[in-house]
């Protein structure tokens, strides 16, 4: 098993500005180490972090101190240490990532929105459509709604647009943020068999499932993340 992800002392913490400077911190002293073919579950009561550190191992937050080391193309890179156009080739080749909400542009049709992680990897656009039609199909969205916007989906319908995009591109690494948190049970159970088949092809997962059954189907194991106490600061 090659180890793709590795957090040595990740710290977070927020300053407050508009609350005389007060600082929450959030994370304290976090380590990690996930490799191929692992899932492994974030666990811990609400407000302990784990979106937190799951958007620190995406960059969309700057780590307080610490390392996050993720393998990218036979090499490893320190992701607070890098710069913005080395974090987008990390995403675009790398690093997946499914969130709880579906951020797109307006007006493009689901199936192109599913389609655009592997046109940014040169796929053919035909072929990436294609292969776009084959998951949806999978995750029983309409074909109907294909050619339409996702904007005026249901919550249930956009989440599985949002795990289609993040799937498609099968990266060697996937962020989950309760990727099932909309859905009913079959379809929860259709985006649990597609996050095995990717953790059977080498994957390396991290995810949050607050679905003790889900969670339970598809970890390898759990990591605990602690909740960190208040921190006033003069």
């Amino acid at each position: 098993m090659e180890t793709l992800i590795e957090v040595h002392g990740l710290e977070k913490t927020f300053t407050l500005h508009n609350q005389n400077s007060a600082r929450i911190a959030v994370l304290n002293d976090v380590t990690l180490s996930v490799g191929s073919g692992e899932c492994v579950a974030l666990v811990g009561p609400s407000g302990a972090g784990k979106s937190t550190l799951l958007r620190c191992l995406f960059g969309n937050y700057l780590a307080s101190a610490g390392a996050i080391r993720l393998r990218h193309e036979g090499r490893w890179v320190d992701l607070p240490q890098s710069a913005p156009r080395e974090i987008l080739a990390l995403r675009r080749s790398t690093l997946g990532y499914v969130s709880q909400f579906l951020r797109v542009i307006p007006r493009v049709p689901t199936l192109d929105v599913v389609a655009e992680p592997l046109r940014e990897l040169g796929v053919e656009t035909a072929s990436a459509r294609e292969r776009a039609a084959a998951l949806l199909a999978r995750l029983h969205l309409p074909e109907r709604l294909w050619h339409l916007p996702p904007a005026t989906f249901s919550g249930g319908e956009q989440q599985r647009v949002n795990i289609a995009r993040g799937l498609i591109a099968e990266k060697p690494i996937l962020l989950l943020d309760e990727p099932t948190a909309s859905l009913d049970a079959a379809n929860a159970e259709r985006v649990a068999e597609l996050i095995d088949e990717a953790r059977r092809r080498g994957a390396a997962i991290v995810g949050i499932f607050h679905d003790t059954e889900i969670r339970g189907r598809v970890a390898t194991r759990l990591h605990p993340v602690a909740v960190e106490k208040f921190e006033a600061v003069a």
